[in-house]
């Protein structure tokens, strides 16, 4: 018979560490202690490229290394003062949910935001999310069903492998090459996927981890390809305001004639470095889809009050803010490139957006490098951390000697970072 014991029990301390927590429960059968177990999506789940490493972070600092950050896309750019002082002078007595779909006001205001872009939509056609994460969470849970396809041009946002796990999707991929800048794969590419389990298209523009920016005449291609296959286009547009080069950037939602198809996703992170806000939107015109993505954002009763405050006064930042912000990606992204390919051996695709680059380096795994140089490597106590390319790939057995890089750090310490990397690349013997 077996025996329940509770954690906390005498026996304690013969129970495994995973057990010893008074929430932990198990049962001995035959000397054997099982547990419950856990579920294959769970199992399935994959650990993000971007923080997997951390561990191995915490321990160097606590050497005493000094880390230079590439790994994360958390821009060191003031957070808009606008923005914190409407936090800091709110004078709510009760900090009570709002809407579902987020502040009428905010989602007035964001509707002017759009127009002044292009992007006629109204505030029906936008519900407030926490994040982009989840926004696009909310967009797959309206479009697909455990089971379905959904197609995305690799390297990809890694936490889109994420968030199809979670939803029972499978990701379907298209290979964007770094050898062509990471454009648009070839349209007959996608149709050579596309089954009868596919329900959508998703991109991101500009791209999360490539930096490539989609021309106008590669939107209007998709836009051709689902409205052909009767597939939705979701797209990530959260980098929209960082296009480089007298490039523009151009909405799946100027496309008029997709406007059942095309499901935008944004998020103020990256706009006005407010990444720990956690507020984003979905935005269509389809209204049985807006209808469908309100049931999910009524099951999580709304987004947060104080991060829909601060963003709705995040509007109010001036464009001289953004223009500013431009130059110093623009000065940034021209060091990092520069210097990484003046590093022999390493290839890097040069971004026409958002503040990512892909670089290949010369070397056979990625994963073991990057973990190599926080645990057994230092020049005069400063390594960098980047972020292995693999895990933004769903294909196996590509871009294993590719790492992304965020251009997120101010120059000097770019500077410093390539300096690093470069003499790291030459000790390194794996």
């Amino acid at each position: 018979m077996a025996v329940f014991f509770y954690a906390l029990s005498r026996k304690q301390n013969t129970l495994p560490h995973a057990l010893k927590t008074p929430i932990n429960y198990a049962f001995l059968y035959k000397d054997k202690y099982i547990m419950p177990a856990i579920s294959k999506k769970g199992l399935a789940m994959p650990q993000s490229p971007i923080r997997k490493l951390v561990p191995f972070a915490d321990a160097a600092k606590a050497r005493g290394i000094k880390i230079h950050q590439l790994n994360i896309g958390q821009p060191d750019i003031k957070t808009p003062q606008v923005a914190l002082d409407a936090v800091k002078n709110n004078d709510l007595e009760v900090l009570a949910y709002s809407h579902s779909a987020g502040f009428q006001s905010y989602r007035d205001k964001l509707a002017s935001y759009y127009s002044n872009h292009g992007i006629d939509v109204t505030s029906e056609e936008i519900i407030i999310s926490t994040g982009g994460s989840e926004a696009l969470l909310f967009a797959m849970g309206s479009v697909t069903d455990p089971g379905d396809e959904i197609i995305i041009p690799e390297p990809f946002y890694a936490n889109y492998n994420g968030f199809a796990t979670a939803s029972g999707v499978t990701v379907v991929p298209v290979i964007s090459t770094l050898e062509e800048g990471f454009a648009l794969p070839p349209i007959s590419d996608f149709e050579k996927l596309i089954s009868g389990k596919t329900k959508a298209i998703v991109i991101c523009n500009p791209g999360n981890p490539t930096g490539y920016l989609y021309s106008q005449e590669e939107i209007r291609q998709l836009a051709e390809l689902v409205k052909k296959h009767d597939l939705f286009l979701i797209a990530d547009e959260v980098y929209r305001e960082f296009a480089y080069d007298g490039h523009q950037h151009h909405s799946v939602m100027k496309e008029r004639d997709i406007d059942n198809h095309a499901i935008m996703i944004d998020s103020v992170s990256k706009r006005f470095s407010m990444c720990g806000a956690r507020i984003g939107c979905i935005v269509s015109r389809n209204k049985e889809l807006m209808s469908t993505a309100m049931k999910f954002a009524q099951a999580r009763l709304s987004p947060p009050t104080f991060a829909q405050i601060a963003s709705e006064a995040a509007l109010d930042t001036p464009q001289s803010y953004f223009d500013d912000v431009i130059e110093e990606y623009v000065s940034r992204r021209d060091i990092l490139v520069a210097g990484l390919e003046a590093i022999p051996g390493v290839k890097v695709a040069k971004p026409k957006g958002a503040f990512y680059c892909i670089a290949e380096l010369p070397i056979k795994n990625a994963d073991a490098f990057a973990q190599w140089l926080l645990e057994s490597f230092d020049l005069d106590g400063r390594t960098i951390m980047v972020a292995p390319a693999a895990g933004f790939y769903s294909s196996e057995n590509v871009g294993l000697n590719q790492v992304r890089i965020a251009y997120v750090l101010e120059e000097s310490h770019l500077k410093d970072a390539v300096a690093i990397l470069k003499v790291a690349l030459e000790q390194y013997q794996v």
